[in-house]
């Protein structure tokens, strides 16, 4: 059974512009990717029209609590 986290990170969004959800930038976390531009490559966020104002403040909460900055 999923816990609420993932339950959670499945809705959410991860980048608003781009319509991807927070799963997703979990899953290149987990996968291996330590920095903003691999996370981009990856899930494509950042290329929207806010210029990752918004989803990169996320991911780098994201990786600092996983210790990766």
């Amino acid at each position: 059974m999923a816990t609420e986290e993932e339950i959670l990170a499945r809705l959410k969004p991860g980048c608003i512009c781009k319509g991807i959800k927070l799963r997703l930038i979990i899953q290149a976390i987990e996968n291996g990717a330590t920095s903003f531009e691999q996370i981009a490559r990856i899930t494509d966020i950042g290329s929207g029209s806010c210029g990752s104002k918004r989803c990169g403040r996320k991911v780098a909460e994201l990786l600092k609590e996983r210790g990766d900055v």
